[in-house]
């Protein structure tokens, strides 16, 4: 490991210390290995503070909810942040997903950091919805979205063009923006897997959320099974009592109870639960560019998706899976109930998207774009990595 140089500093600040784990890992290493400070702040989380600080890191809590919207936490959050940043004084600054993009972005102008990464990865459920709590909270979100998105030294990452294109729609960009798709799949980790031999079963791998599709899914499941379907249908994800679209745990027990779907709970070695499955299916309302669905083909499985944004960037219709509308239970179990019953179909399907994956989705891909995003950070003020 190369020592560490005096105000080499990069904070990563993220929604929750398991998505780091998950998805900006890789990069977190490649940094401290070429003599970064790496710094992580996000909610607490023991277990996996210690974790990380065992590998080098530096962790630090802030008090995030990501479901929250009571507007003293969120200046508690904005207070906290701006302690942070003039604590550490980041030489690069990661924002990553909605609130630290936010927040964290306009305590950044007001601290006056160097450089800032916005990483888009999704827009949330307050740009999926539209009732009128969702337009009024848009309506106080975008200008401090502009607000934040507007650091003299910053860079706007997204992960599918149509989050790019509602975000230059609202006129939030004034700097410069970068196209990195996805967090990338260590392929070797995620290598092909033969389908399992038994009963044929159909998976919903996501947390159990409205805005996932989870009702769809159970929704198709109910009607393939009263169509005389043998197949299995299985849950496999964790709750997510913050978010608002959380289905809440009495319904997964009613869902499990009337024997609609099982539930597996939420697993750590994805690899293998994946190569359980026949068929994957995600049937979103709109994803940033969902990775459970690159894990999926990456182990060559046919795949279930929406025609929705993030979900049409990895899924090609008859390619590599198959994309029904938003919110269509019939379409969705008429798409599970085609490749449930043509193996030949699924594994054409597989075999191509696994192709796609290692071609588009590798996490070395993943992580040299992170590099390059750090790099243009830095030139302005003459600085390398």
């Amino acid at each position: 490991m190369v020592p560490q140089a005096p105000n080499r500093r990069l904070l990563i600040v993220v929604q929750e210390a398991l998505f780091f784990t998950t998805h900006r890992l890789p990069v977190g290493r490649v940094m401290r290995d070429r003599g970064w400070e790496v710094h992580v702040a996000a909610p607490a989380d023991p277990a996996l503070a210690a974790q990380l600080s065992g590998e080098g890191f530096r962790v630090h809590a802030i008090p995030l909810r990501r479901g929250g919207l009571n507007p003293l936490a969120e200046i508690g959050l904005l207070l906290a942040l701006v302690r942070l940043f003039l604590s550490l004084r980041p030489r690069l600054l990661h924002l990553v997903s909605i609130k630290p993009v936010i927040w964290g972005g306009i305590a950044a102008r007001l601290t006056f950091l160097p450089a800032v990464a916005h990483a888009v990865t999704g827009l949330g459920f307050l740009f999926i919805r539209q009732d009128a709590k969702a337009r009024i909270m848009r309506a106080l979100l975008v200008p401090l979205y502009r607000f934040a998105l507007a650091h003299r030294n910053s860079l706007t990452i997204f992960q599918n063009d149509d989050d790019r294109a509602e975000f230059e729609k609202r006129r939030l960009l004034s700097r410069p923006q970068a196209m990195i798709r996805g967090c990338g799949v260590d392929m070797q980790r995620f290598s092909e897997q033969p389908e399992p031999s038994g009963d044929v079963i159909a998976m919903f791998p996501a947390r159990l959320l409205g805005d996932k599709g989870v009702r769809e899914f159970v929704g198709a499941a109910e009607l393939l099974k009263k169509q005389g379907a043998t197949a299995r249908f299985v849950l496999v994800g964790r709750r997510d009592p913050d978010n608002p679209t959380d289905v809440g745990e009495a319904l997964v027990e009613a869902w499990v109870k009337s024997g609609i779907v099982e539930y597996w709970g939420f697993a750590t070695d994805m690899p293998a639960m994946l190569a359980k499955a026949h068929v994957i299916v995600l049937p979103s309302y709109r994803e940033g560019l969902p990775r459970g669905l690159i894990e999926a083909a990456a182990i060559g499985r046919a795949i279930v998706t929406t025609d929705a944004p993030g979900c049409r960037d990895v899924v090609r219709h008859e390619e590599n899976g198959l994309l029904v509308p938003v919110g269509d239970t019939a379409a969705t179990a008429a798409a599970i109930d085609r490749l449930l019953r043509d193996a030949g179909l699924r594994h054409k399907l597989a075999k191509r998207g696994r192709e796609i994956a290692v071609a588009e989705f590798s996490v070395g891909q993943f992580v040299a774009e992170s590099l390059a995003a750090y790099e243009s950070l830095l030139k302005p003020r003459g600085e390398a990595l």
